[in-house]
């Protein structure tokens, strides 16, 4: 059993880590992120995070940090760019493996790792450059550490311990996306005490002292110095970027309350119904035990799914942080559940994947337009039908052997059947690259950007043109997220076509990024460029 299992989390990790760099970084959440770490490399400032050479407040630093250090020691690559991503997303399937043993037994952490492993959503987010896996990371970490502080029979020593990681933890999900990091968990926890009528937990035992010293130690220093240096920083973080975008519609993420429903039913495949028995677990009340760690996630995983919901600003990812904690519940009723229960979980998962394989070329179809050319959905469209099949295989294979009670065999095949699929579009979105991302056309023109004195964004703004360019650029018209530090440093940025007109004739050999209306609306006032590449969404001009 020992064997196979050291072979399943090796051949996971294989294909984990090994597909990380088969995909150009795409616009915007990962070229941004990006190309904020290779500027503070470029730079050697650590304190003030930039893009494209201005201020850029909106997240805090731990990724940009942990980005910048893997270009220090591995390059600027995609694989190095989404290294941090992908490594807390491998280590929180371990996290969920160790604390679900403990706390619910190793049947049910072992179940809850391998469901986690194989969720769309979580394989997917653990591939994709954006913030949000670092905070789930780490609010994840909190959770199980605090769950393994307050279990029944711990140690004062073990307590003590387990309650200071927590906290720790709590202070790296505070620089990795802001005061989320501590009010989500502060939320579960007063819902779980409230619930169990526990005033206790709000007390000593979570070590208040030495809890919160360590948390100011980690998480302070760095809005202490930033704040210091920039006087515009704590107002625009603080208000706009926490209050204004959860209470109002000004950032354009407004979505129904109901938004995450539907995420999450695709998201949590193949084991999305599995939820329900999941959601029963965390009900269920131990009468032998005094804390109820399967209470204590359910309450997590209701703030989390409230709290967005609850927000004005939406997007799919927000919900990453519950995944984890519904997914060990789920594999806690999943491990107890007659071995058939699986095959009630794989016969859907396999009918998704067959009517994902069957209707895509038709959304390929209806999708084509002059910006998403139907030669490069074509190039697509067979790994979206693999995912499909891949699914399709795993989901099948492990409703077999479900049925003829091997129900580990049956969530290793489930698991691997998501795995797959999730992997599949990931690697398989390559085919898409001249549209969302950069890289092609800037290593066509790369000649000619290193010789170019000025580089131009003309009423656009593309983040992976910037990284993979490795310059920053004159912006003209469009501000894009922006327009804030554009008003506090005004240098870098023309207002209107007269303006770059007047900047255009003084820099020959300047080159400038433009939309292709854009270039014919140029070109039929007069501007003299000349063409030295283009692709569906983007042309880029010489100053002759």
């Amino acid at each position: 059993m020992k064997k196979t299992s050291f072979a399943l989390l090796l051949a996971f990790a294989l294909a984990w880590f090994a597909t990380a760099g088969l995909r150009d970084l795409v616009n915007t959440d990962e070229a941004r992120y990006a190309e904020i770490a290779r500027e503070m490399v470029a730079s050697g400032d650590w304190l003030t995070p930039r893009l494209n050479g201005l201020k850029y407040f909106e997240k805090p630093p731990l990724q940009y940090w942990a980005t910048a250090a893997a270009f220090e020691a591995f390059g600027e690559s995609a694989w190095s760019a989404r290294l941090w991503t992908v490594l807390t997303g491998f280590a929180v399937v371990l996290a969920t493996l160790a604390a679900g043993a403990r706390l619910l037994g190793p049947a049910a952490g072992r179940t809850g790792a391998l469901l986690l492993g194989g969720s769309l959503m979580w394989v997917g987010m653990g591939h994709f450059a954006s913030l949000d896996m670092g905070l789930a990371a780490a609010l994840s970490f909190a959770i199980y550490a605090f769950a393994l502080a307050q279990r029944d029979g711990a140690s004062a020593r073990s307590q003590r311990n387990w309650m200071l990681a927590a906290w720790g933890a709590c202070a790296l999900a505070v620089l990795a996306k802001g005061l989320v990091g501590i009010v989500l968990p502060a939320g579960a926890l007063l819902l779980y005490a409230l619930w169990q009528r526990d005033g206790r937990l709000l007390g000593a035992r979570l070590h208040w002292g030495a809890g919160l010293a360590l948390f100011f130690a980690l998480a302070a220093p760095w809005f202490v110095a930033v704040s210091l240096v920039n006087p515009e920083f704590a107002r625009f973080f603080f208000i706009h970027e926490h209050f204004e975008r959860f209470l109002t519609t000004e950032h354009g993420r407004y979505q129904p309350a109901w938004y995450f429903v539907p995420v999450l039913l695709v998201g949590l495949a193949p084991w999305t119904l599995a939820l329900p028995g999941a959601l029963a677990e965390g009900l269920r009340r131990d009468p032998q035990a005094s804390f109820q760690p399967r209470r204590f996630l359910f309450a997590w995983t209701v703030v989390v799914f409230t709290f967005f919901s609850a927000s004005h600003s939406k997007l799919a990812s927000y919900v990453l942080p519950l995944v984890p904690a519904a997914a060990l519940l789920a594999g806690d009723w999943v491990s107890r559940a007659p071995a058939r229960a699986v095959v009630w979980l794989a016969l859907p998962a396999a009918g998704f994947g067959a009517a994902a394989a069957w209707l895509a070329p038709r959304f390929a179809a209806q999708s084509a337009s002059p910006e998403l050319p139907a030669a490069l959905l074509a190039g697509f469209l067979p790994w979206v039908v693999g995912a499909g099949l891949a699914l399709v295989t795993g989901s099948a294979l492990a409703a077999l052997l479900a049925w003829r009670g091997a129900r580990d065999a049956a969530l290793a095949w489930l698991a691997a059947g998501g795995l797959g699929a999730a992997l599949a579009v990931h690697v398989g979105y390559q085919a898409l690259a001249p549209v969302y991302s950069a890289r092609e056309i800037v290593e066509r023109v790369r000649p000619a950007l290193a010789a170019a004195p000025r580089l131009f964004f003309f009423d656009t703004f593309d983040h992976s043109f910037l990284f993979y360019a490795r310059r920053t650029a004159t912006m003209v018209i469009y501000k894009d997220e922006l327009e804030a530090p554009i008003g506090w440093e005004t240098r870098g940025f023309l207002e209107n076509f007269e303006s770059f007109a007047a900047a255009w004739k003084d820099a020959p050999g300047a080159l400038a990024l433009m939309r292709p209306r854009e270039y014919d609306a140029l070109a039929a006032r007069g501007l003299p460029m000349k063409v030295l590449a283009r692709d569906p969404r983007r042309v880029v001009v010489l100053r002759p």
